[in-house]
């Protein structure tokens, strides 16, 4: 399993080291900003990233905009675990709507971050691509009543398109 941890604080890249390499994860790259991890996607394969919401220069939700939707992104379907300690429902509604496959709140715990990345790795989502999203299914659970994705009679002209990876994590 290879992980790439975007981190601008070097106190916290030691301390989710730690949970990883206690877990028996050791193929952790590291980025203190937005652009190196770019970088570091198109240079190495990547099965998991870990990413601070606040970062300078380029933040959390945009690097996860740019990973799923631009035209040389290297891997649209990267798990993206969102590492904050601003868990407001207005940053948490953004991650999700930006592509974040997970969302973990500081101070983090062994036991959330494992848990989100057992998660991506034993549960994943099925991707959607929609007029104005791609990315993991943003609903967390099966609705028996859910009869698609129209909502409203101006629904007609939307397409929503499952999608799935090419590949397999591991």
């Amino acid at each position: 399993m290879r992980i790439l941890l975007v981190e601008d604080n070097q106190h916290m890249r030691s301390i989710v080291g730690t949970i990883l390499a206690g877990a028996g994860l050791r193929e952790l790259r590291e980025a203190a900003d937005a652009q190196t991890a770019l970088r570091t996607l198109r240079d190495t394969p990547i099965d998991i990233a870990l990413v601070d919401f606040q970062l300078a220069g380029m933040d959390g939700v945009e690097f996860t905009r740019l990973v799923r939707t631009a035209p040389n992104s290297p891997n649209t379907f990267l798990p993206i675990i969102m590492i904050t300690g601003h868990s407001e429902r207005s940053r948490v509604m953004e991650a999700r709507d930006a592509g974040v496959t997970e969302f973990v709140a500081k101070p983090l715990t062994a036991r959330a971050l494992l848990s989100r990345i057992e998660a991506v790795i034993f549960r994943p989502r099925p991707f959607i691509r929609a007029a104005d999203y791609f990315g993991p299914e943003r609903r967390r659970r099966e609705d028996p009543a859910f009869k698609g994705p129209f909502r409203r009679a101006s629904d007609n002209d939307l397409v929503i398109t499952p999608v799935r990876p090419a590949g397999r994590l591991g």
